[in-house]
């Protein structure tokens, strides 16, 4: 990759121009609910925009990229099963116990349901688990300066990590919105391009799906394998991605997705940041219309790579093997970027890469820091300070977090697939917290203390499955088998998801029976946060378009015909 002077302006523009947002919203950061949480004023199509931002990281961008590679058309089911389903649930049913309670984060809102220490242990896990997702963008970031400037991996996450922390401290969560705007526009026309540039060289959507069709009879799998979603789902050893249909069906579908969608402050943070209940509601709404599209813009590109390093395409473009002889699926973007983009477009793409970085990393952090600073400072280390104490302790906590991602990135930089790690930290985290939160919201007698064991025993259930089985012929220790070795899965992924589905299943069950064990709260406590005790939100005097009820059912009708579209 050979970037010009042309490319270097592109870059250097969009970097002033994000610098300069964040230096002027600096003025409005206030208060420390300016800071955290936008001071709830944002409209819903800035919020909605940056709903979907958020989640579109280099992890996204990057990852879900090599899983096309890795898995073909299945990873578009992160999408039509795995999020568009759980953001129609987030926007009509479970924002209006977020927003309305004025709970200031996810924790916040487990305090209220039930006890202070569930929202901690919530709280602990949250903040492990976005350090981690933030590295896994650092690493991200790390191998394209690599890529670009030729520099070592340990300097390009140093230089990254200086970026990001800068970008962060200006401006707040409302800086990060704007520029996730901003962000989720270039991430569009600049990897449209690519798309087209690479179908064009591997002879068109025919030519595509006749290299896919070979490669997949030469791996020992059906000709449609990497093409299609639930006709190859019948065993787990009919696709790449070694998974049936009740594990994508439960795990994905079901688990992860409503775990990571419905629960994951990261992205509930941007609703909470909406001028108001109706606009929180349709932020997730909004937000599903594009992510239903997001698969032909960052799935394809890896399909069209492993098509061409398998049999070729007009220009010669392949993968690169990693040490141990697998392919680098996380290379497809930088490599397919530096190949097809001529100078002044290569720029425009490199520029979109790295704000799909930027995106990740702001998400990642201002979540950890409202987290720290709401959650475990103010309410365990000094709560009765004044605010501005806690918005300079919110600063300081961003500066620890982008230092702990550090260390993160190094961990990120032992999977061929990031996306693999992602999800096995969703199931650590998000499974078991989804199976409380459908409890707390929908059954009025679960309690405090089964939640808190609930949440133990879910995530002690995803320890001792992964630890007690491995994907394929990894050997034992970070992806699996460190107990012992009882079960090998086709895939990391097929993995992941029954590590999620154990994970739910641990924390449902222990939850229902401690709780049938202890004293329930009196019903009058829980007024606007269980759903059987909550006035429902109004709606028909507006609009049928801007109905959340409506809006959802539209969009689940559009990604019922995608699914069968690719069936």
């Amino acid at each position: 990759m050979h970037p010009r002077a042309i490319d270097w302006v592109i870059m250097s523009v969009y970097f002033a121009f994000v610098l300069g947002i964040g230096a002027a919203l600096k003025r409005a950061m206030r208060t420390s609910t300016d800071f955290f949480l936008s001071g709830r004023s944002i409209p819903a199509w800035i919020t909605g925009l940056a709903f979907i931002s958020a989640n579109l990281g280099a992890q996204e961008v990057i990852g879900m990229a090599a899983s096309g590679a890795k898995y073909g058309m299945a990873t578009s089911q992160f999408y039509w099963v795995g999020a568009i389903p759980a953001m129609v649930f987030l926007g009509v049913f479970m924002m209006p116990f977020y927003y309305g309670s004025r709970a200031r984060s996810v924790p916040e809102y487990l305090k209220l349901r039930f006890d202070e220490k569930t929202r901690t242990l919530n709280a602990i896990t949250f903040a492990v688990m976005t350090v981690f997702s933030s590295g896994i963008s650092m690493y991200a970031m790390a191998l394209l300066l690599k890529l670009l400037l030729g520099w070592g991996f340990g300097t390009s996450v140093m230089l990254s990590a200086v970026i990001v922390l800068v970008y962060i401290l200006l401006g707040g969560l409302t800086s990060a919105i704007y520029n996730e705007v901003l962000q989720f526009f270039l991430i569009v026309f600049g990897f449209a391009p690519l798309v087209l540039l690479g179908l064009k060289d591997i002879g068109g959507w025919h030519g595509l799906t006749e290299g896919l069709k070979t490669m997949a009879v030469s791996r020992g799998f059906a000709p449609h394998a990497w093409l299609s979603t639930w006709s190859v789902m019948g065993s787990p050893k009919d696709n790449p991605m070694g998974v049936e249909w009740f594990g994508m069906a439960m795990g994905l579908g079901f688990v992860l997705s409503f775990g990571y969608w419905c629960t994951d402050f990261l992205v509930v943070q941007r609703a909470l940041a909406a001028e108001s209940m109706q606009a929180a509601r349709r932020t997730p709404l909004i937000a599903a219309i594009p992510k239903m599209l997001f698969p032909f813009l960052v799935i394809l590109p890896g399909m069209i790579a492993i098509a061409s390093t398998v049999h070729g395409g007009a220009s010669g473009f392949a993968l690169p093997h990693k040490a141990d002889g697998s392919l680098n699926y996380d290379m497809v973007i930088p490599l397919m970027l530096g190949h097809y983009f001529p100078n002044g477009m290569l720029g425009l793409g490199l520029t979109a890469l790295m704000a799909s970085f930027m995106t990740g990393m702001a998400g990642n952090v201002t979540a950890f820091n409202t987290v720290w600073t709401y959650d475990i400072y103010q309410t365990h280390i000094r709560p009765r300070a004044g605010d501005h104490h806690y918005l300079n302790v919110g600063r300081i906590a961003t500066v620890a977090g982008i230092g702990l991602s550090v260390a993160a990135a190094y961990v990120a930089n032992r999977f061929n697939n990031i996306m693999d790690l992602l999800q096995l930290l969703f199931a650590f985290v998000n499974a078991p917290l989804f199976a409380t939160f459908l409890l707390g919201m929908f059954w009025k007698r679960s309690t405090g203390h089964g939640a808190f064991i609930g949440l133990l025993a879910g995530t002690a259930a995803a320890a001792a499955h992964h630890g007690l089985t491995i994907p394929g012929t990894a050997l034992p220790g970070i992806k699996g088998g460190w107990i012992a070795v009882l079960h090998h899965y086709p895939s990391q992924m097929a993995q992941n998801f029954w590590t999620a589905i154990w994970a739910f299943a641990a924390c449902f069950a222990v939850t229902v029976l401690v709780s049938l064990a202890t004293r329930p709260r009196e019903e009058r406590e829980l007024v606007g946060l269980v759903y059987s005790l909550t006035e429902r939100p109004r709606s028909a005097s507006r609009a049928w378009f801007a109905r959340p009820a409506v809006l959802g059912a539209g969009v689940l009708l559009g990604a019922l015909i995608l699914n069968l579209m690719f069936w």
